[in-house]
């Protein structure tokens, strides 16, 4: 009897072996052996973004803008050149990681008990988890990032988002803040709940570092990743760059690199809040504090109507590819997303697990946590 759904068969899971090798088995089949270019097959314009958005639920609208951009480049007849992300990528990022952080990190932390789980926290938040109607307009997204960043300067951080950022973006300072939470909001007590093990826990770093400040040192890179997608239909299952696995997160930003430090499990974690503060700042500054872009996107024009999109995302850099046929429909289509390279069987993160004692399935626990995958993950 057929016990699991075919479209749970379709969208994918991971599995980790602690003391195995690899220490990551899984994938997604929707992303390999041309399957997402034949769903795509035909579609043009807005449909082909709805369709992604309902393939990939969870971060929708990631998908949606990559789409608009990769095929408003494919239909160019010149290079489209990269800019900066509006306002709406910035909230509804934002809306992102308040959801994994509201939702998921407490449900990964089945220690803490069902008070973690508790909603309450969140009262007053003028961002609502999931939205039937998502903000459309850039005057609209820069209000509520407004009332985002005044919410979470009175309910959770009590001092100014600012202060609070030149403060704790440290991991010690943050640690500190945890501590010292006497009301302990979700944020903290995970954070706090997750620091003894995950401190400790330091995969090598290895940087998806294919966004540059050097235009065309990032031109070139792109154009590597998209011919390598053009070539092999099951490249975005086990991707690599620069003959190596990768990993992207909100920890690997452009805009963060000059001040990047070591990595552990635990800052990785803690990366998505502090990113959550920063982006609920954009009405005061719509950049990092270097000036540079929070989160980066465009599309690049890689022959005649194929290009390739990108848009840094929650959880690392989304990459759209797409060859359009002689009308302008979509001929072919292929998705680049966090997870594959963050789960590759070769990647830092399944050399930890590899390396884990056959019977440490909390610490494997803790460090998918980490990476955060945006399909089922079992130990």
């Amino acid at each position: 009897m057929q016990t699991t759904k075919p479209w749970d068969t379709l969208s994918g899971q991971y599995r980790l072996q602690p003391g195995s090798s690899p220490g990551i088995v899984g994938q997604r089949p929707v992303l390999g052996a041309g399957r997402l270019g034949r769903l795509l097959q035909g579609h043009s314009g807005e449909q082909v973004g709805r369709t992604l958005s309902s393939v990939f639920t969870l971060c929708a609208h990631a998908h949606r803008r990559c789409a608009a951009l990769a095929l408003g480049a494919a239909q160019a007849t010149q290079a489209a050149p990269a800019r900066a992300a509006p306002v709406l990528l910035h909230l509804e990022t934002a809306r992102d990681h308040l959801r994994s952080i509201a939702l998921d990190w407490p449900q990964r932390l089945p220690e803490l008990g069902m008070d973690a789980r508790r909603m309450d926290w969140l009262r007053g938040c003028p961002l609502p988890l999931a939205s039937a109607r998502p903000v459309t307009d850039d005057a609209a997204a820069r209000q509520t990032l407004g009332a985002l960043r005044n919410w979470l300067e009175t309910a959770v951080l009590k001092q100014d988002a600012l202060s609070w950022l030149q403060e704790c973006r440290e991991p010690d300072a943050l640690v500190h803040w945890c501590q010292a939470q006497g009301d302990r909001p979700v944020p903290a007590r995970c954070l706090l709940a997750w620091h003894q093990v995950a401190h400790a826990l330091r995969p090598p770093l290895r940087a998806l570092d294919v966004l540059s400040d050097d235009a065309p040192l990032q031109e070139a890179g792109l154009r590597q990743l998209g011919h390598a997608l053009a070539q092999d239909v099951d490249f975005a299952q086990h991707p690599t760059w620069l003959g190596h696995a990768a990993e992207t997160g909100a920890w690997t930003r452009l805009c963060h690199r000059p001040q990047r430090t070591a990595h552990s499990a635990w800052t990785r974690m803690s990366a998505r809040w502090l990113e959550l503060v920063e982006l609920a700042m954009v009405d005061q500054q719509a950049s990092a504090p270097g000036g540079e872009t929070l989160l980066a996107s465009g599309a690049l024009r890689l022959g005649d109507g194929q290009a390739l999109a990108w848009c840094e995302m929650a959880r690392g850099l989304l990459l759209h590819w797409v060859q359009l046929d002689a009308a302008g429909a979509v001929h072919d289509y292929r998705v680049l997303a966090p997870t594959e390279w963050n789960f590759h069987p070769d990647g830092a993160l399944a050399q930890a697990v590899a390396a884990l004692p056959v019977d440490a399935v909390s610490t494997a626990r803790t460090l998918a946590a980490a990476y955060d995958p945006c399909v089922p993950c079992t130990v």
